[in-house]
């Protein structure tokens, strides 16, 4: 045996050789076998109808979805037609009107003493509604606001004229004329805020100051005016 080898070291050489040709032929037998094995056999499988069948029933309405974003707002549409007339309304409650007024006026003349005297009048023009007393000479406030006041006198020859229209204890206007030979009419007005339960009246000075004022029985010389001209509250 050549080099050194033996029979039997030559016949394991030829087997194996044999035997790698044999694994060469086998292996793609192997690989188609297991390829086949791996596919699922589907028998007795009918052809697919790819015809379009007839329109199905509609669907139930799904929920609604999401509100989206506003939009923009859209061009200012054009002016409408003018409507019909309507009806007229009801007619409204009456305003409750709120009034005081008052006119009143003296014949007889009046002289100073030693004390302040309030003016007493005995002629009535107007007292609606009756917030003027005569008694006491004074107007009597019943409904907050404002006021207009005026007296008008005549004076006596000779003597001073001295008089204040007053509201409460307070000094508001002076009626004054100096002495003269002449008689003269004089006259004062003043608009005030009251209050209620407020007493406005006019007071002739106290003798220390010697005055006087004129009228007689024919004709009326001195008068004494007011009225509310607005309500504190309306």
């Amino acid at each position: 045996m050549a080099d050194g080898l033996t029979s039997s070291d030559a016949d394991s050489t030829s087997r194996i050789g044999r035997n790698k040709a044999d694994e060469d032929q086998l292996q793609p037998t192997v690989w188609n076998t297991l390829r086949k094995l791996s596919r699922p056999t589907i028998k007795n499988c009918p052809t697919a109808d790819r015809r379009l069948g007839d329109k199905g029933d509609r669907g139930e309405r799904g929920t609604p979805g999401k509100p989206g974003i506003e939009g923009s707002s859209g061009p200012r549409g054009s002016e409408g037609l003018k409507g019909d007339k309507g009806q007229a309304g009801a007619p409204g409650d009456a305003c409750k009107s709120q009034h005081s007024a008052f006119s009143v006026g003296r014949r007889k003349s009046l002289h100073s003493v030693d004390n302040y005297q309030a003016l007493i009048f005995d002629t009535i023009f107007v007292n609606t509604p009756e917030h003027f007393g005569m008694f006491a000479g004074k107007y009597r406030c019943h409904i907050p606001g404002i006021y207009f006041f005026n007296v008008n006198i005549h004076t006596w020859n000779f003597k001073e004229t001295y008089l204040h229209i007053m509201q409460n204890d307070s000094e508001k206007a002076i009626v004054y004329a100096q002495p003269s030979d002449r008689s003269i009419m004089q006259s004062q007005s003043v608009m005030l805020p009251l209050q209620e339960g407020d007493e406005v009246w006019v007071r002739l000075y106290k003798r220390e100051r010697e005055n006087a004022i004129y009228s007689d029985d024919v004709d009326v010389y001195i008068t004494f005016n007011g009225y509310l001209i607005k309500p504190e509250t309306e």
